[in-house]
């Protein structure tokens, strides 16, 4: 009971959030903050705000699905679905992972009609959606893959261990978990990426020379440049790094290439590279095998407790319900931790701004981060309580105000 009250909370604040971010969005709407009253149109306004709107509509239908979800699972559901496993395999290891495969897939497949209704009607409506019925599917096929072809074995592994080392299995996990977080960079920039998206070289010319100039001034060595075809499925821009040691990679979607000037690109290459220069991919590393190692600890200590499965009415014994009831419980205890996580992303932000700041000038910058909002349909008016629980990124009226107090 205390989790279905520690749930329904949590659905009632991200409908209080929602509720303040609509309200916020809809009573700026017909007035351009005066930053930005000179690049941003009043249409460009009102799209964002109706596409924010949106947005936050279909969120609320997808937080009553996920509470609907977990209510399901703890008021009988996981009990009904381990005993229909039990009448087909023997009582194994196998079993435990078909039970906790089959708990993904179901969240999946109830997911599934919130995900076609975002891309082809929410996203179509904006002039986002460049994918077809055909190419979501072969996406979501092969994402289905993947994810079996790394977690089956992970989770057989992890069950082996509890079963094996009874009291510290966790540890084991953790360190597995670790090693997977260490190599996931390069095993998805060489194998997993290049199934969903082509990648080319930058193609020589003025941008790439700036972008390497800039490269060997940051003391950044990467095994390339790239585009990425990012508008066969999408018309939203953007740019990541990704990997470590040598195989880190630069990637730029081809919809940023063809919205921004080379001094907005480099701008955006400038800010990722302060990530780099200021260590913030090793600290978020450093941070989230940390995380994993508390939260699979208390996983390990409540895996130990006679009550755990009885207090959700589960008469079967198997850790891999003693692993899916503690998941269910992380997923209450996880946004307490959210705040404290925006947080030092907001900062990291910050000083990667400060960085390109110094590194192209402000101008570019701001430049940039105009264009991006605009060009996403991203409103400039959010609720501040909103944004304080939900954006990893400081909005950008914020961002653009600290790179112009910085610059002065």
């Amino acid at each position: 009971m205390i989790f279905v009250a520690a749930t329904l909370a949590w659905a009632g604040l991200a409908f209080y959030l929602s509720a303040r971010q609509v309200a916020h969005v809809r009573r700026h709407r017909d007035i351009v903050p005066s930053d930005f009253a000179a690049t941003v149109s009043l249409d460009e306004h009102h799209k964002a705000a109706h596409y924010t709107i949106a947005r936050e509509h279909l969120a609320r239908v997808a937080t009553v699905l996920d509470v609907a979800i977990s209510l399901a699972w703890v008021f009988g559901g996981i009990g009904l679905l381990y005993g229909v496993l039990s009448t087909i395999l023997p009582p194994s290891l196998g079993r435990g992972v078909a039970f906790l495969v089959a708990t993904a897939a179901i969240g999946t497949l109830l997911s599934l009609p919130l995900a076609l209704y975002k891309a082809f009607v929410i996203e179509q409506r904006f002039g986002f959606n460049r994918t077809s019925l055909r190419v979501f599917v072969i996406d979501r096929l092969k994402s289905a893959v993947i994810g079996l072809v790394v977690f089956v074995p992970l989770l057989f592994a992890a069950l082996w261990a509890m079963r094996s080392f009874t009291g510290l299995w966790w540890l084991w996990v953790w360190l597995a978990l670790v090693a997977l977080m260490i190599l996931a960079p390069t095993f998805y920039v060489r194998l997993i990426a290049p199934r969903f998206n082509r990648f080319t070289p930058l193609e020589d010319g003025a941008l790439r020379a700036r972008i390497e100039d800039l490269l060997i001034k940051s003391g950044f060595r990467s095994s390339g440049l790239f585009t990425m075809d990012a508008s066969r499925r999408t018309a939203h821009g953007n740019a990541y790094f990704i990997g470590f040691g040598r195989s880190k990679r630069i990637v730029l979607f081809d919809t940023l290439l063809a919205k921004s000037s080379p001094e907005e690109v480099e701008a955006v290459i400038a800010h990722e590279l302060g990530h780099f220069r200021h260590r913030h991919v090793l600290f978020g590393l450093a941070q989230g095998a940390l995380m994993t190692l508390i939260g699979l600890a208390a996983f390990g200590w409540l895996c130990k407790q006679a009550w755990l499965l009885p207090a959700f009415g589960i008469e079967q014994s198997d850790d891999a319900l003693r692993l899916f009831v503690c998941m269910l419980l992380a997923s209450v205890v996880g946004p307490l931790m959210s705040p404290l996580g925006n947080w030092i992303s907001r900062r990291n932000e910050f000083q990667a701004d400060d960085y390109a700041r110094q590194a192209v000038g402000a101008a570019p910058m701001i430049s940039a981060l105009t264009n991006l909002a605009r060009d996403n349909a991203s409103t400039l008016t959010p609720d501040p309580v909103y944004a304080l629980a939900h954006y990893s990124h400081p909005p950008v009226p914020i961002r653009v105000r600290h790179l112009r107090a910085g610059e002065a």
